[in-house]
Order: C-alpha cells, then structure tokens, then sequence
C-alpha cells in the first residue's frame, strides 16, 4: 500500500469503529453504476463537516487492491447489492486529499509538480519496468500503464476545490489546476471512476467549464445522490432512538435542509456532537466557512443586508444562482453571496421555487452570533425588542404591541414596499422574531375556509400559548378578529389542546399607525 496508491481501509476503518457510525454506503451502488462507463466522472459538492472525507475514504477503501475489505462491508447495505462482490477490492486507487499538497505549497505550478512527482513515485515503484523512470507526466505514465495492463483507475480527488477558496491563488493559478484535472481525467481510457468532492460547485470560466466531463451534483442541484449529502431524518430518529435524545429538540436545531419533496438532511457532524455531548447547541462556530460568514454578511450587495434580516425572520428569498461563479471571491450581486451561503451550509436552498432561507436554529444562532460581530445595532436591537413584544403579547398589552410594531416598520422600511396585506406579514414576522425560539411558524395555514396569515404553534418543549395572528391593511383589527372567528380559523388547531391567543393586526395607511387587538381563545 502507498500513501496515495492503494491507500488501504484504515480511515474508513476508524470511521467504523467510532461511538456514532451512519451507515451510508448505499453511495457505493451509485457508483458502480457509472463504472467503466460515460458518465462515471462524478462530482459531489457539500459543506464542510457534511461528510465529504468520510465518503472518500469509504470509496477508497472499497475498490483499492492490496486490502481486504470484506469484514468492514459485509455487514452494511452495500452487501445487499449484486455489484458488492463484482468491485469489492478489485481496483487500483489513487486518491489525493489536495489540501494536503497545498498545504505545503505556494503556487498552482508548485502544486501540480509536487503531485505529479509524488503520486509518479509511488507508480513506478509499485509497476517497476512499466513505466520509464524519466517520464514526468502522470497522464503519460498512466497511458502507459493501461497499454501494458488494461487495468484502469479509480481517482478518489478529496477536498477538489481548496485552491479556489484561498486568496492568494490568482484566476491564472485557477486555470492552471483545472486544465491539469482536466487532462488527467478527461477521455482517457484508464479511468474507471473519478470521483471528486469538495465545497464549491465547479469553477466555470463565463459559460465555459473546465471540467465539463463532470456529473454535478450540489446542495442546488443534489439529484439521486441527496441523501448521501448528510444524515436522513430516519437515521437521525434511529440515533435518538438508540442513545435516548429528544427527536423533536434535534430536529428543531438541526433539521432544514430538504430535497425533492420530503427528503430530510442534517449536517451530521452537529447531530454527531449533540449526541456525544448530550448538548443542544451550535458546533459551527470554530470553523472556517464561520470565519467566511462574518465577511460576507458585511456585504450589502443591493440589499444582502435586508435579505438576511428578513430570513432571520423566518422567511424565503428568491434567488438567481445561475451568475455564481462558483468561488469565494468573485461577486456581482447580493444573489452570488447567497448562493455561495447555499454551499457553505449556511442557508438551504428550495429548488422548486427558488428560494433560499435559513434552516435552523442551529445556523440561526450563527447569523446572530455574525451580526453581533459586524456590529449591527440596528439588528440585535430589534431582536431585544422582539422579546418584550412576545411578552406584550402574552400579557394582552394591545397598544405596547401596536407602539413596537409601529417601531419595527419605521426602523426598517427599505426591506419592502409597504402596500398590501403580504407586506405587512413580512414587517409582523420581523417584528416577532425570537418567536422561533418558541414557535413553529407557518404562513398561510390552509384552515378549510380560507388561510389564516400566520400562525404559531408551540413547540414540544415549550408552555407558550398558541397564535392565529390576522392581518388588515387599512381596514380594523376588529375585522382581522371577526375573520378568525367567522372562518374558523381555529379548526386548523384541532390537535392543538393548549391555550391559544386570536391577534388582530391593522396598519391604517394615512396614519401610518397599527393597532391591535388580542383574544383568548377557549379550545374545546
């Protein structure tokens, strides 16, 4: 075994003997599919944390010769499958973690020399006479090896992406490293598979791409490799099962991230931690892509800023991801930055209509904990006021709440024209921000005669009242009350057997005043 040839099954070893092990070598199915055909150039890109090093080391160890990787996988899924003994071992690897190599190195043309040396080492010494001791060129070396041998290659390429993230690379040292992938992978006959993972979506020169052999699969665009992006709900509810963990408390902090219709994905190293530890919390903070997110929430790239404090509200932004340049430096627009929040992890992204919002509670404490650093008052002054509102509510202070609802429109009109009913909803979900700390929020709740505009139910862990908050523009709040009732609003609740509180809102737009009017509501 070599450090890059054949590595061997230890990694993945370890993976398998850790506390907390997800089985997720279903993934390998995926792959032997493509093997050995047009599409088995594959490219798989999530955030960090997500698993990426794992699935690489799995694949390593499950097609390199010169180990026996029977005892790890014959008591996972991927033993199930007719492909599991056809490939099980049966592949020459070369995988590469390139942050390693860069590690060590400061230039695009220093990196791909140090590859091609230590990788062309590590061949001819393993293939004696089938190689010329001068060739300098890996594609070469490699064509050699497929004309004498007719066995190909499996390129496991971890951590692809590193050289775009890092400032002091230039746009000729980006085009550099791709034009090398790029002539050692593409149309050559001795690779079986290649499959590379990494952050970033792949670099594209205007509508050109570098590597467009590729099969792309991202946090916008998963396709049938989704649930292999993190943890599924299922395998989260088993976990919870299995070491006693509150489901509903790890879905709230951790849960968002959701694909095609109802496929759940959570980040697994937080779900991971909470378990460990017992502890509901944020694990992002001493990364780097956290670093990253304090840069780019400083940026009000035509009105980034309002985009954020409106998602920290609970709501969707609609996005164009298409101008993303699939790095971290080049943006044009406040669409570019949110999209690259999308791959980073930081904000989910809803393919189907094209919005992207803030998936938890988890990643919600981070927007906090950023803001906080850029110093914006502003912000975490509403946010203070958003919990005595919560209270002014609760206690039924009708002009308190009317007063500070008043306060959050003035103090943030740029984010929206304030003309209509939908407009106001989006001032009331900013107004009642640490409501999510309490609250399951859901807009328009289909109620059999109509939606109610916003309702709170509280959650599992909490003794909050529940909420059916109308809302009026340039009408009464009479009227919003007379509406809950009149359309029986409360009937959506129906499994709710708590208190409940019925909240009329009304802006009136010569004054540009609300007002206000709470009910308790008796559930039979």
């Amino acid at each position: 075994m070599g450090i890059y040839l054949n590595p061997g099954n230890g990694k993945f070893k370890k993976a398998c003997n850790s506390a907390i092990y997800v089985d997720k070598t279903g993934l390998i199915e995926l792959t032997n599919e493509v093997m050995d055909t047009e599409q088995n150039c594959i490219c798989i890109s999530r955030p960090r944390r997500f698993g990426k090093s794992m699935a690489a080391n799995m694949l390593a160890a499950y097609y390199g010769k010169e180990c026996d990787s029977r005892e790890l996988f014959d008591k996972y899924k991927i033993a199930e499958k007719e492909s599991y003994r056809e490939n099980l071992n049966q592949y020459n690897v070369i995988a590469l973690n390139i942050q390693n190599f860069l590690s060590v190195v400061s230039s695009a043309d220093e990196l791909i020399a140090y590859m091609q040396s230590e990788i062309l080492g590590e061949l001819k010494e393993h293939f004696k006479d089938k190689i010329p001791e001068q060739e300098k060129f890996l594609s070469m070396a490699l064509d050699r090896l497929y004309s004498k041998t007719g066995e190909g290659f499996v390129f496991i390429i971890d951590e692809w992406d590193c050289i775009l993230r890092e400032k002091k690379y230039t746009p000729e040292d980006h085009r550099k490293y791709l034009d090398f992938i790029r002539n050692l992978l593409k149309d050559r006959v001795y690779v079986s598979l290649a499959y590379m993972t990494g952050i970033l979506p792949i670099k594209k020169y205007g509508t050109h791409s570098a590597l467009n052999m590729f099969d792309e699969y991202s946090m916008t665009d998963p396709g049938g490799y989704a649930e292999f992006i993190g943890f599924t709900e299922e395998e989260v509810e088993n976990l919870c099962s299995q070491y006693q963990i509150d489901f509903d408390r790890e879905k709230e902090w951790y849960d968002g991230y959701v694909f095609g219709k109802d496929l759940h994905v959570y980040n697994p190293k937080s779900v991971v931690d909470s378990i460990r530890r017992k502890e509901i919390s944020s694990y992002w903070t001493q990364t780097e892509t956290y670093e990253a997110l304090k840069i780019y929430v400083k940026m009000n790239y035509n009105g980034l800023k309002d985009a954020i404090i409106y998602m920290l509200a609970g709501e969707k932004i609609k996005i164009d991801y298409g101008t993303f340049q699939n790095d971290m430096t080049t943006f044009e627009s406040k669409d570019d930055v949110l999209t690259l929040l999308v791959h980073l992890g930081y904000l989910a992204y809803n393919r189907k209509r094209g919005q992207v919002f803030i998936p938890n509670a988890e990643i919600r404490a981070e927007f906090i904990r950023a803001i906080k650093g850029c110093k914006w008052n502003e912000v975490v002054k509403l946010i203070e006021k958003s919990e005595q509102l919560l209270y002014a509510t609760w206690g039924i202070q009708e002009s308190s709440v009317a007063q500070m609802i008043d306060q959050v429109h003035s103090e943030n009109t740029s984010i929206l024209n304030y003309n209509d009913e939908n407009a106001l909803s989006c001032v009331i979900s900013l107004a009642y921000y640490n409501a999510v700390n309490e609250y399951t929020k859901i807009r328009e709740l289909p109620t059999g005669k109509g939606f109610a505009d916003i309702v709170y139910i509280p959650r599992k862990h909490s003794d909050k009242p529940a909420m059916i908050v109308e809302l009026k523009y340039d009408s009464s709040a009479e009227g919003a009350i007379a509406q809950i009732k009149e359309k029986r609003y409360v009937e959506s609740l129906k499994e709710y057997h708590g208190n409940l509180l019925l909240v009329g809102i009304n802006y009136n737009k010569d004054t540009k005043k609300h007002t206000c009017l709470i009910e308790k509501y008796e559930m039979e």
